[in-house]
């Protein structure tokens, strides 16, 4: 393959599809905690698409803003634009389609509130966390987190046109959840962040400092994650299971405190399991048990 006919697997590379699945799911779940009945199905099918090309269009700029950082990381060093299968002028393009292709259905088939905090959220992750956050301090994450923590906001708006409580709290569970997931992650590859020279916080801070903070940060994202039971937005079928998938992170915190072997990657692994099992619990619990919060 050359660099001047990537495929089109390049391209989904590009758009991390992955985390853009993560987000679409959290999306999803903000659009049907919007309301009580079933979400209209142009919203469903237009909003996620929107949302869905807007998050690829700002992964695809992370791509080619660390594309020298990724050709020297073992996790990333495979990446299309790191390995020149797709040149900078192509993933500008794509860049440019995608982002401007989501944010015209968001504003022409869903609502402007919603195309207007994609773009903020895209401004924010694409170019202010990549190009600036990311190596200017250790807790990039924790600021930069605000960023990818929107997704659930970007549904709620799609169906209500409104910027609501509800919506707010499910951006702070993601808020909180940002920081023990990446810095296990971080943690597992404190090498490679040293090599590149981007302050992760084991790097400038040592590991076990970092391993007391995704403790305690994961403290604070249980206490955050019983909140929608506390304010009446679910009720005692979330919080049972907020409480368990929380108690089985902090069993996973404990064991990087003990220094057990992958226990870093595997905090990292469950942290995605905790966050797609705790909305869907949010989904089942709004549905099988109603209250009258929306």
């Amino acid at each position: 393959m050359t660099a001047t006919m990537p495929g089109w697997q390049d391209y989904l590379t590009l758009c991390k599809p992955r985390v853009v699945l993560l987000m679409l799911l959290c999306a999803l779940v903000g659009m049907l905690l919007a309301t009580p009945g079933m979400v209209p199905w142009h919203i469903l099918v237009f909003g996620n698409l929107g949302i869905a090309l807007v998050a690829a269009s700002a992964a695809a700029m992370n791509h080619l803003m660390d594309a020298r950082v990724d050709a020297v990381m073992a996790r990333t060093r495979n990446r299309p634009v790191a390995q020149g299968r797709v040149t900078g002028t192509q993933g500008a393009v794509f860049v440019a389609v995608t982002g401007v292709v989501g944010l015209v259905i968001l504003a022409w088939l869903i609502n402007p509130l919603t195309a207007m905090l994609n773009f903020a959220s895209w401004v924010g992750y694409g170019l202010i966390y990549t190009l600036y956050l990311k190596r200017a301090t250790p807790q990039n994450i924790v600021i930069g987190g605000l960023f990818g923590a929107a997704p659930p906001l970007f549904g709620w708006t799609a169906v209500t046109g409104s910027i609501d409580g509800g919506a707010l709290l499910l951006v702070l569970i993601i808020f909180a959840w940002t920081p023990p997931h990446f810095w296990a992650l971080a943690i597992d590859r404190v090498d490679e962040y040293r090599e590149v020279a981007i302050p992760m916080l084991p790097v400038t801070h040592g590991e076990q400092y970092t391993k007391l903070h995704i403790l305690l940060y994961t403290v604070i994202l249980i206490l955050v994650s019983v909140m929608p039971f506390l304010i009446g937005m679910n009720n005692i079928l979330y919080l049972a299971v907020a409480l368990v998938l929380g108690g089985v992170f902090i069993y996973h915190c404990v064991r990087m405190l003990q220094d057990r072997d992958r226990a870093p990657i595997q905090t990292f692994r469950y942290s995605i399991v905790y966050l797609m099992l705790l909305f869907i619990g949010l989904v089942v619990d709004h549905y099988l048990l109603p209250v009258n919060y929306v």
